[in-house]
């Protein structure tokens, strides 16, 4: 079985140290979940598996039971060629993805080429119940719409999120920080008007500071848009 093959594969890989450092990173999942394979070799590896006829039973057997066999799914997802199928993988994967890394790092290459389509997916993700389907949301607003494809509705698509989720308010932080790097002008009314939730709001005005991206004169007026 394929599955079982992975998993000395993997071990093959690890690396003790590096998982004793992701687990830190990653504190709401045991030290158990993690084998410790460095991201470059995770994603050689996933190469290797996405040309195999039998990948398809590894990417059936869900859950995983290893942080490191999600980061391979969402690497072989990742570069999948066609369009259909990796939609339908992603789909198919999403519900179960269960940490910040293994979403933020998924990020099919396809999608560049069906931005009409990704909408359709985004504006289906957004409304989800689950913490991680709704940040994948906004993380493809942020990658896939921020310059050239920029429109407003994006924007308040994402500041109507509503969430008690920290990772959902991070990514929502991170995509208005990102925004305002990119487009200054039109995202600068969401913080003047105070669109977002107290929390979210001064994380983003922080991130913005701390990006190069923000001019200084910028920096110094987001400062006192700060809310006490």
């Amino acid at each position: 079985m394929i599955t079982e093959e992975i998993k000395e594969g993997l071990n093959a890989r690890q690396d003790v140290e590096y998982r004793d450092f992701q687990s830190n990173l990653i504190p709401n999942v045991s030290i158990d979940y993690f084998v410790g394979v460095r991201t470059p070799e995770l994603r050689k590896y996933a190469k290797e598996l996405g040309k195999r006829d039998d990948v398809s039973e590894f990417l059936d057997q869900l859950p995983h039971q290893l942080f490191d066999e999600n980061q391979l799914h969402a690497f072989i997802i990742s570069d999948m060629k066609d369009y259909g199928k990796c939609m339908e993988r992603l789909n198919q994967f999403l519900p179960y993805v269960n940490n910040w890394a293994t979403c933020d790092q998924m990020s099919p290459k396809i999608f560049k080429k069906h931005k009409k389509e990704l909408l359709q997916e985004i504006n289906t993700w957004i409304k989800s119940d689950e913490t991680y389907t709704i940040r994948f949301a906004i993380k493809m607003l942020m990658e896939h719409f921020l310059d050239e494809d920029f429109d407003i509705k994006y924007a308040k698509m994402v500041a109507k999120v509503r969430s008690e989720e920290y990772y959902v308010n991070m990514m929502i932080s991170w995509y208005f920080a990102t925004a305002l790097a990119k487009q200054y002008h039109s995202i600068l009314p969401f913080i003047t008007e105070k669109k977002l939730e107290k929390w979210t709001h001064n994380k983003t005005i922080q991130k913005a500071v701390e990006s190069f991206r923000i001019t200084p004169e910028q920096k110094t007026y987001l400062r006192t848009l700060k809310i006490k």
